[in-house]
């Protein structure tokens, strides 16, 4: 078994695949989640769970964070109970929400003057499938020999982990990722619904399309589900898709950039969430250039 004691706090679509993969991979892995239910399937695998954050923190060597938004990030650490109030020098915070860029630099500074925890944010990309396989990919942002030395424990997690620069870094490049991605689905549902109404069976599009320019990991694995209209598994959020989009907007303006065809995505994805579809997967967007009948 490897000595290193990993403490992962969330357990959600990514989290509970990541963590699986941390226990096959030989790791002592303790686990603590707001919903204790959300737990059950990696004890089983052999994880343990914790009563609370402190718990959690006091008996590990790193400290995972896969939660929802920025602010779950801050209450998981500053919180009553939190990480920042049982870390310890030697420790070292890894952050793998994606999360406001300033902000993660605000608290990497507070973890690091309260109790000398250095702070890696390490977003991720490849979705649930990748989480499942072993082939995300990681941008950290943080110091290089912390990110060097954490190599090996994220090895069974991810394909590749590329050192950004310095704290931030890692979550300025994940918003970039996820520009692409939503903007990509985006045109890819409007894309899906012309090619029925000109009469083409959308359903051979991925494979027509696979090897070319306009190929993708999303067209191939969200493509096929538009053209079925199937939506039952959610294997990410339409909301998770907003929230990035409108965090690369507010950089946008921070830094004075224009972004517009991001813009746009985010108001036509927050169009769709207002319509019932914040917590279903993004393959839904098809139906919003879909007449409704009768």
């Amino acid at each position: 078994m490897n000595k290193q004691k990993i403490g992962f706090i969330g357990m959600g679509l990514m989290g509970t695949p990541m963590t699986l993969r941390l226990l096959a991979a030989g790791f002592a892995v303790s686990v603590w989640n707001r919903s204790r239910d959300k737990t059950a399937v990696v004890a089983a695998a052999g994880a343990v769970v914790a009563d609370s954050v402190a718990e959690l923190v006091s008996g590990c060597d790193i400290i995972m964070l896969c939660v929802t938004d920025t602010a779950a990030v801050n209450a998981v650490v500053f919180g009553d109970k939190g990480v920042a109030q049982a870390a310890r020098p030697g420790q070292v915070l890894v952050d793998f929400s994606s999360i406001d860029p300033a902000a993660t630099r605000d608290m990497a500074q507070c973890l690091a003057q309260s109790c000398a925890v250095p702070w890696v944010d390490a977003p991720v990309s490849g979705g649930v499938a990748g989480a499942e396989q072993g082939t995300l990919a990681v941008m950290a942002g943080g110091d290089a020999e912390v990110i060097d030395r954490l190599r090996p424990v994220l090895a069974p997690l991810a394909q590749r982990v590329t050192h950004m620069g310095p704290t931030g870094a890692g979550q300025v490049t994940k918003i970039g990722n996820q520009m692409l991605v939503s903007c990509n689905v985006l045109v890819m549902a409007e894309m899906m619904a012309l090619a029925e109404k000109a009469g083409v069976d959308a359903s051979r599009i991925p494979q027509a399309l696979q090897g070319g320019f306009a190929d993708s990991i999303p067209l191939q694995l969200t493509g096929p589900r538009m053209a079925e209209r199937d939506f039952d598994a959610v294997k990410w959020h339409v909301k998770t898709l907003l929230k990035d989009l409108d965090m690369a907007n507010a950089l946008a303006r921070d830094m004075n950039s224009a972004i517009p065809m991001a813009g746009l995505g985010a108001e036509l994805m927050r169009l769709h969430a207002t319509q019932g579809n914040a917590e279903r997967d993004p393959c839904t967007l098809v139906t919003m250039y879909t007449e409704k009948k009768g």
